[in-house]
């Protein structure tokens, strides 16, 4: 069992070099610039920061959840898809475990990240409504 997670880690750590090495930097970035589209818009709307609210119990998570695979879904399928074409290639084998980490840390959790920071900048950063 150690041997197997000890294998499975340095094949997770691998994925960094050799080929298709470009999605590691590609597909945080697109997740990035979906998540500052959908931050920008919560904070416009006065939503409270995405993960939080989904974590919290909100009784609006099913909307929520629904919203974020919209945003993300296609980004975590084709993240999926690219480690599957990476793994026949270099490891002659597909391991669905390795493929569903990689595609969570390449596009679920930038995009997370990022949708909250924006959220939190951009209500920051918005004028003061005058006292009525």
């Amino acid at each position: 069992m150690e041997e197997m997670l000890t294998r499975g880690w340095d094949q997770l750590l691998c994925r960094e070099i050799g080929p298709l090495h470009f999605r590691v930097v590609l597909q945080p970035l697109v997740a990035s610039f979906f998540a500052i589209r959908s931050g920008l818009k919560d904070a416009r709307e006065g939503r409270s920061v995405f993960f939080w609210t989904v974590v919290q119990g909100a009784p609006q998570r099913r909307a929520l959840l629904s919203q974020l695979w919209q945003d993300v879904g296609k980004l975590f399928l084709v993240a999926m898809v690219l480690d599957a074409v990476y793994q026949i290639v270099v490891l002659h084998w597909i391991y669905p475990v390795q493929a569903l980490i990689v595609a969570l840390a390449l596009a679920v959790v930038p995009y997370l990240l990022v949708r909250g920071v924006t959220n939190r900048f951009a209500r920051g950063r918005r004028p003061a409504k005058p006292p009525t």
